[in-house]
């Protein structure tokens, strides 16, 4: 492997751990591996919802570790999912966090959308909500 090579996988774990950092501080929590499974049942609900193009819109604005777990096991065939409201959505995220997470969806949603707003564009951010219910918008920050 080069040295860019290289570079580029020290960078993208970097940059993720940077994202679980500040996860968990938003949550008050000290744990990385818990910060890691919420931020992934969050983004997968998210995905999900979105129509096939935004999704990977806003997959291109991810950093290439969180993008890969953010694709894994898609089948875009089956998506935009039907989630018509907040409650559904939260439902789907509390089906995507794994039984031994501690957290409330909501919260754990809202700490995971601020995040993301801070390292994603606002242009992009403003076409993901436009792609949710307006109940599950104000969710974001």
């Amino acid at each position: 492997m080069t040295t860019m090579e290289i570079s580029a996988f020290q960078s993208t774990l970097q940059t993720t751990t940077d994202w679980l950092g500040e996860l968990s501080a938003e949550l008050g929590r000290d744990d990385p591996q818990q910060a890691y499974r919420m931020l992934r049942a969050v983004l997968l609900a998210l995905r999900d919802r979105m129509t096939v193009e935004e999704a990977t819109d806003f997959g291109a604005q991810l950093p290439m570790l969180i993008r890969g777990f953010y694709y894994e096991g898609w089948n875009p065939s089956k998506t935009p999912t039907g989630e018509r409201d907040r409650r559904a959505f939260l439902q789907r995220v509390a089906e995507n966090l794994v039984s031994n997470v501690d957290g409330d969806p909501e919260q754990v949603t809202r700490a995971v959308f601020k995040v993301v707003q801070n390292h994603v564009t606002a242009g992009e951010i403003g076409d993901v909500k436009s792609n949710l219910p307006s109940d599950v918008q104000t969710l974001w920050p």
